[in-house]
């Protein structure tokens, strides 16, 4: 057994010396000292020994297990320094290479468009929100007080999915949808996709984006939807922006006005953009229709209202000096990255 012992150190210090690995280090602990290990089936069978036997061979055993577990000790520690030294000359950065190139992608102008919308309505105490793409039939037009013989409910003029359902064509359905859901006071604005039968030309799209603004409250007059826009103009195109109301019709506002700012290009004097006269066309609004108010269930003889819409793709097209709206949609890169 002595024998054995002394031929079990030594294999083991040589097997060590000879490890390049940590796995190579655990293989001869599990084969030295492990539950079937040699050193232990050895100390299992002292129990058929001598007493006097048993306590020398103890010792013997006791002494080549310390030298074993030193040797394991010191072996475990190269090894991992070792490969922590390895490891680091692998990953080591070489400070002086070129880095990688990542393009970076830019936001859509119509997207920054919005954006800007969204900043200045927020910062006047307007919530944003939103309303379905595809809309029914009395949303996008009933409701609206648009009749049975409206133009506009054409299909030349509209997207219809089946007699009652259609593709909206304005995002006026949401002031509808927010009546119906909520009581005064209100002050809502909604941006959103809007889809129409158009021909496609350098003025018009069949999909085109819109923002809507609805305002209930008591009290509200054509003085605070003049005060919010001309505000909205301001913030929009400059502070020399001036802004100017011109009588017109929509079916679901009385009275109605389409709003001219002064042209941001000349500043009022007279040029292509604005074709000579100083003003350019952006939006229509006026006092929400008492037949649209009573949709909502809301009391005309307690509460008015007002509301605009305006063409998000237009003013992006006058603020940022783009003559043709199909370049919006043509996703070239060349285009869209002149608005970073």
């Amino acid at each position: 057994m002595q024998e054995r012992l002394k031929q079990i150190l030594e294999e083991s210090k040589k097997q060590l010396q000879e490890a390049v690995s940590v796995a190579d280090a655990e293989d001869v602990r599990v084969k030295v000292l492990g539950k079937k290990g040699q050193l232990t089936e050895i100390l299992r069978s002292m129990g058929q020994l001598a007493p006097e036997e048993r306590k020398e061979l103890g010792q013997a055993a006791n002494q080549v297990r310390s030298e074993v577990e030193k040797m394991l000790d010191e072996t475990f520690e190269n090894l991992k320094s070792k490969a922590r030294e390895a490891k680091f000359k692998a990953e080591k950065i070489d400070v002086t290479e070129p880095g990688k190139f990542y393009k970076l992608g830019t936001k859509h102008p119509v997207t920054i468009t919005i954006e800007e919308i969204s900043r200045v309505f927020k910062s006047m105490g307007f919530t944003l929100t939103e309303g379905p793409e595809v809309e029914t039939v009395f949303n996008n037009f009933d409701a609206l007080n648009a009749g049975p013989n409206h133009p506009a409910r054409d299909w030349t003029d509209t997207f219809y999915v089946n007699d009652d359902v259609l593709l909206r064509t304005q995002t006026s359905p949401v002031q509808v949808r927010t009546l119906m859901n909520q009581k005064p006071p209100i002050r809502v604005f909604a941006p959103g996709r809007c889809f129409r039968c158009d021909t496609p030309d350098a003025t018009h799209s069949p999909m085109f984006h819109q923002v809507e603004g609805l305002v209930v409250d008591e009290g509200i007059t054509m003085a605070d939807l003049k005060g919010v826009l001309d505000s909205f103009a301001k913030q929009m195109f400059g502070p020399e922006a001036r802004t100017k109301f011109r009588p017109h019709h929509f079916p679901f506002t009385e009275p109605s006005a389409e709003m001219d700012v002064s042209c941001f290009k000349c500043g009022g004097k007279g040029c292509k953009v604005c074709k000579g006269s100083g003003w350019i066309e952006i939006l229509g609004c006026g006092m929400v229709h008492p037949n649209v108010l009573k949709v909502g269930g809301i009391d005309t003889e307690k509460y008015t209202g007002f509301a605009f819409g305006m063409g998000v793709e237009r003013i992006a097209m006058l603020k940022y000096g783009i003559d043709d709206i199909r370049l919006l949609y043509e996703n070239d890169m060349r285009f869209i990255e002149q608005f970073k």
